[in-house]
């Protein structure tokens, strides 16, 4: 046990008045939360008086190694004085949950630059450090203490990952949750009673939250049922309100989710119990949108999560990051069936073999193939991931999607067909599918891919539960439609079953396609609420707008519907025949149409399909640098082919890599 988190009464006000006097001395002001400050005025461009912003901290230490302590999450209380009297100098307002529920429900505005502090852990600290430092700015904080942690028994002791060792002696009393409830500036939430750990995720070992993952059972090979998982929240969600019920007097009205991990199911049973806040640890600002259902506004409130000890300088400019601010997307684009082998020993050093490629490329994204397509036609007729309606080819799609977020920390989107998946029952899978009518009998239509209608409610179904299935069994970040999202000038004939030569019209069928893929991203958002989506286009979709009539698909209501727009700028596949000239058309076509350029992927090919035969990676390369000259801002390639090393690694890291081309200039 470290002996710096041992009561230190005597020491409150010394320590707090010490780092006030040296801010004092360095030309902090020291005094910016007395009667009379005026806050600096905001300056254009800055977030509306609606918006506030969440501040997440940890550990806060008298004696922590700078930015070098092996503890990345902890500052030091010095550090912690500097960002409040940043805060305060720059217009900002400190305010409690109670003000966060009154703007939420109309009662009172939130004042500008609101700004709510939050202590995750319950370390003792909070008590030694920061409360001293809270009631000289008279400025209100929650802590999200851990119940299984406050009620530890003696001799107890846990892994705290950067420090080491502790014991309950590490974390505050409830004694010292009451004085510092009783001073008004400080609110207790829940970090859960329980779930502040990992638990097995899959049949290959990996850990996750336990507040979003299915248990897996290695001895049944099965996982937690959604059953069994809504019963383990709710029992731990409300052992943790009843005891801090039980000790200071009235039940936690927010939940910060540990590891900011949760799903929509957890926060309907959070809802349920009297948790009407919770906290994620997304970094983004929170704008209360007066048109939102009630509550709404509250659920999945992103945090900053302070890291590495920041020094003022990086706080402010991270903090002046605002969503609207795009940092480059550089994607590569993973076949997971390069990865599989039947030989498990072989498929793992497969995947070693993709995280030593993606970690020294340093892309910010990968596309990850989830479904099985062995024979290359873009069809699924097998997942990699379990499911109620295909055979699953290996249950690793969560596996690598975990060890790149977590081991090479890369946003992963679930490439995913929207339409092509193939069921095993043949009969079945023609009543459910695209149709072209033939004389006057509806026939499957199957150009390119075998697709599945989306105007037959039970196709829609089966497309909603593989969707659901991928949600509740791997972590992810992102959700890529492949192209098989389309319907020709031929299509859909399912839509009018009785009605001989009838089709949909153009915009119909690319508004049912739009709406699909909506209608599935918010059924993953069930369980990965913060999950965004993109889409591959054709790039004749860009190029000739008029296509929309033989393919279904809107360049410009992609960009609407969308976070991201992977056009498919892959020239050989088009057959151009000046590749370049090509990509410089493709890049001003779509710079003409707004938030074109902020909203695009341009996604290179890495194999020349038709030939075929690997693209070299010094084209590739200069592709890359091309698009950049034009004005390109988010690029990537397809296929990565990890096993053989293509594209060749060095030549493409220097275009491609996010340490080469890092974000904007503070």
């Amino acid at each position: 046990m470290r002996t710096d988190r041992k009561r230190a009464s005597d020491r409150w006000i010394l320590t707090a008045m010490t780092f006030i006097l040296a801010g004092l001395a360095q030309g902090c002001t020291g005094n910016a939360a007395v009667k009379g400050h005026v806050p600096a005025p905001f300056q254009p461009g800055e977030p509306p008086a609606a918006t506030f912003q969440v501040l997440s901290y940890h550990d806060v230490r008298h004696d922590l190694d700078d930015d070098l302590d092996p503890d990345r999450y902890a500052v030091s209380t010095e550090r912690l004085v500097e960002h409040i009297e940043w805060l305060l100098e720059n217009g900002h307002t400190f305010v409690s949950l109670d003000d966060l529920f009154m703007a939420e429900g109309g009662e009172a505005p939130l004042p500008p630059g609101a700004v709510l502090l939050t202590f995750d852990d319950g370390l003792r600290s909070f008590y030694t450090q920061v409360f001293p430092i809270l009631q000289l700015y008279q400025a209100s904080a929650v802590v999200a203490v851990v119940g299984s942690w406050l009620d530890a028994p003696p001799g107890w002791t846990l892994e705290y990952a950067g420090i080491g060792t502790l014991t309950r002696d590490d974390f505050v009393s409830w004694d010292e949750l009451r004085e510092m409830q009783a001073s008004g500036l400080v609110e207790v939430a829940t970090h859960t009673y329980d779930m502040h750990r990992g638990v097995l995720g899959n049949p290959f070992g990996n850990e996750q939250p336990a507040a979003v993952t299915r248990i897996y059972d290695p001895e049944s090979g099965s996982y937690e049922s959604e059953e069994s998982y809504r019963a383990r929240i709710r029992q731990d969600l409300k052992r943790a309100s009843r005891r801090i019920e039980e000790e200071l007097g009235a039940p936690p009205r927010a939940v910060a989710w540990p590891f900011g991990a949760y799903s929509g199911v957890a926060e309907e049973i959070a809802d349920e119990l009297g948790l009407s806040i919770s906290f994620g640890l997304q970094a983004k600002p929170r704008v209360l949108d007066p048109s939102d259902p009630a509550g709404a506004g509250l659920k999945g409130t992103p945090r900053y999560l302070v890291t590495a000890n920041s020094p003022v300088e990086d706080f402010s400019w991270f903090l002046r990051r605002y969503v609207s601010e795009k940092p480059p997307v550089r994607v590569v684009h993973v076949d997971l069936d390069y990865m599989y082998d039947a030989d498990p020993v072989q498929m793992e050093r497969n995947l070693d073999i993709l995280l030593d490629r993606i970690q020294a490329l340093r892309p910010t994204t990968v596309y990850l193939q989830a479904f099985a397509d062995p024979e290359g036609d873009g069809t699924a007729a097998e997942l990699y991931f379990p499911n109620r309606h295909l055979p699953v080819r290996a249950d690793i799609f969560n596996r690598v999607a975990w060890q790149l977020k977590t081991r090479v920390d890369v946003e992963v989107f679930a490439w995913m067909p929207l339409l092509a998946f193939e069921l095993p029952d043949p009969a079945r899978n023609d009543a459910l599918s695209v149709k072209r009518w033939e004389r006057f009998r509806a026939v499957p239509s199957r150009p390119d891919y075998r697709r599945l209608s989306p105007w037959i409610p039970e196709a829609r179904r089966i497309i909603h539960e593989i969707y659901e299935d991928l949600g509740r069994a791997a972590a992810f970040d992102g959700i890529l439609f492949h192209d098989d999202a389309y319907l020709n000038d031929e299509e859909d004939a399912s839509a009018f079953p009785g009605e001989p030569g009838r089709l949909p019209k153009a915009r119909e069928k690319t508004m049912a396609l739009l709406d699909l893929t909506h209608e599935v991203a918010e059924t993953v958002r069930r369980y990965r609420p913060e999950i965004r989506t993109a889409r591959n286009l054709y790039a004749r979709v860009v190029l000739e707008p008029h296509s929309e009539e033989w393919f279904a698909q809107s360049f410009e209501l992609s960009l609407e519907r969308y976070d991201q727009t992977a056009v498919m700028a892959m020239p050989y596949l088009e057959g151009a025949r000046n590749p370049e000239r090509w990509l410089d058309r493709l890049v001003r076509k779509v710079a003409e149409t707004p938030g074109g350029l902020e909203g695009t992927v341009f996604e290179l090919q890495a194999v020349d399909w038709r030939a075929p035969r690997p693209v070299p990676a010094e084209r590739i390369a200069a592709w890359m640098h091309r698009l950049e000259r034009q004005g390109a801002i988010h690029f990537g390639y397809y296929p990565d082919d990890f096993i053989r090393g293509l594209p060749a690694l060095e030549t493409v890291r220097r275009v491609l890599s996010v340490e080469e081309y890092p974000w904007p200039e503070r």
